[in-house]
């Protein structure tokens, strides 16, 4: 049960990474090509060769990802490699795919560079973003900024902003300034929808709750707002007195039933409220409980 689980997972993953893969290398054939925006990294690179010397992007990107997939061996393990490597496989194949598919043709934006760059980067970043939220990367630098992401903390976004930027330098060698700040713009969104796609798209806020009244209010929530909560321990830090300090997660659109909630048990009580960028289980990812919780006083 527990193989044929992994398996699906497995599938899953590669038909995802698949996914973004194409979806970005369309971004780029497509609309990156047509409207003369360059593009970061292994792929920017790509598309210098092909304005330099006509290289297929789809052929440059696998010679140029080499030397990166064996720099990434040591660093990444053997199951990140070999999505790496798929991933490569694929913007590879992709890039090759889109640029000479003739069903679709150039996205006609009538050469507008605010949306073409808008555009580029909404695609390119949703792409990338799908890929790193299911374990790979595509290969180029994206290896890199894995690596500093695993070893570093650095969100992958940024990462990719500033390597990026480094390639775009370089580009201006064949675009004028003009076509070069839509590109910077293009990237910026892409940095942007990268991270919010790899770090889930339901939003919700979590609240740590000081109150000296707290099972009173953790009552209510569970009540009022059929959602569940944790007591964590603590200390007061004045008297070193021990409190109670209640945690729970709720979606944007509850946040202000819990002001007033809590504003009508206890307006003394102090409230920290914090982004959640990602929430699985109960009321999130799947149903939420069908019955309260029986309290005992």
């Amino acid at each position: 049960m527990i193989k044929k689980y992994m398996n699906k997972q497995l599938l899953i993953q590669l038909f995802m990474i698949a996914l973004g893969c194409s979806i970005y290398a369309f971004s780029l054939d497509k609309i990156s090509i047509p409207n003369r925006l360059a593009d970061g990294g292994i792929s920017g690179i790509a598309l210098l060769l092909r304005y330099w010397f006509n290289i297929n992007p789809g052929l440059s990107t696998l010679i140029l990802n080499i030397p990166l997939i064996i720099i990434g061996y040591r660093f990444m393990g053997k199951r990140l490699l070999a999505l790496t490597m798929w991933g490569t496989a694929c913007l590879s194949f992709f890039l090759w795919f889109w640029l000479h598919i003739s069903i679709i043709n150039q996205i006609n934006l009538n050469h507008d560079l605010f949306i073409s760059g808008v555009l580029a980067g909404l695609f390119s970043g949703f792409g990338i973003g799908l890929v790193f939220k299911y374990g790979g990367t595509t290969g180029g630098t994206d290896i890199i900024a894995r690596i500093l992401d695993l070893k570093l903390g650095v969100p992958i976004g940024k990462s990719l902003l500033a390597l990026d930027a480094f390639v775009l330098t370089i580009s201006l060698t064949y675009l004028d300034i003009e076509h070069m700040m839509y590109t910077l713009l293009a990237s910026f969104v892409l940095a942007r929808i990268t991270d919010y796609v790899q770090e889930g798209s339901y939003a919700a806020k979590g609240l740590l709750i000081i109150s000296d009244k707290n099972m009173e209010i953790a009552k209510m929530i569970d009540l009022q707002l059929d959602r569940g909560y944790t007591f964590l321990n603590a200390e007061g830090g004045y008297n070193l007195t021990p409190k109670k300090v209640i945690y729970c997660v709720v979606s944007p659109r509850e946040i202000s039933n819990v002001r007033n909630l809590i504003l009508k048990i206890d307006p003394h009580a102090f409230v920290s409220i914090i982004d959640v960028h990602e929430a699985l289980g109960q009321g999130f990812s799947f149903e939420r409980k069908k019955h309260h919780i029986i309290f005992k006083d």
